[in-house]
């Protein structure tokens, strides 16, 4: 019998995973109350599996489960997997897919992280590609503008994690406004994606994780 620890931000949420997850033979699913201390439900349940929903870039489900006694496999449900990535593979995440898996897939995830393997969304294999330099053989010495304070903000935020909805939402501003920022920042750092662009914020002091 294989525990599943559903964690998912409302009923429907739950119910929905919980309709997926009946495919699997011998799965005992369990569902933790929304906004409950997960240290206190893993211990509790003593699941095998801990599956998280992400609801619209929500990064909080992942700071607590960094506080909790980690479970064997963990599972991650993302609106954009490629933004959710970092943080989720920083507390031990083993498989990372979008908010809208299919059973077959749901279920080929949490077997894999059970086997101690990591199955990742498409959208989320180049976050974790390493960084890649982008300067070339013309302008070897180039350096990095510098950002503004909202281009700083911006990218402190991409380190945590959040995707463009959950940034303007934080910041006040249209998602539009986001992507502008993003370019800026990817061109001053000369990083070709957000995983990059963090690295790069990382090694130059821009950022502090």
């Amino acid at each position: 019998m294989t525990t599943i620890l559903v964690v998912a931000p409302t009923s429907r949420a739950q119910a929905s995973l919980s309709r997926l997850l009946r495919s699997r033979p011998r799965a005992h699913v369990v569902v933790a109350p929304p906004g409950a201390e997960l240290a206190t439900v893993i211990a509790a349940a003593q699941p095998d599996v801990v599956l998280v929903d992400l609801a619209s870039g929500d990064e909080r489900a992942l700071r607590r489960l960094a506080q909790a006694s980690g479970p064997p496999a963990l599972v991650v449900l993302a609106e954009e997997p490629a933004a959710a990535a970092p943080s989720a593979l920083r507390v031990g995440a083993r498989a990372i897919l979008s908010r809208e898996p299919t059973a077959d897939e749901l279920i080929a995830a949490i077997d894999a992280a059970l086997a101690g393997l990591v199955a990742l969304h498409p959208d989320a294999l180049p976050a974790t590609a390493p960084a890649r330099t982008r300067r070339t053989s013309a302008a070897p010495a180039e350096a990095a503008r510098p950002l503004t304070t909202r281009e700083a903000e911006v990218l402190g935020m991409l380190a945590e994690g959040l995707g463009n909805k959950a940034i303007a939402c934080r910041l006040g501003v249209s998602p539009h406004t986001v992507k502008f920022h993003l370019a800026a920042i990817y061109a001053k750092l000369h990083a070709a994606s957000r995983t990059e662009a963090v690295t790069i914020g990382v090694r130059e002091g821009l950022v502090l994780i």
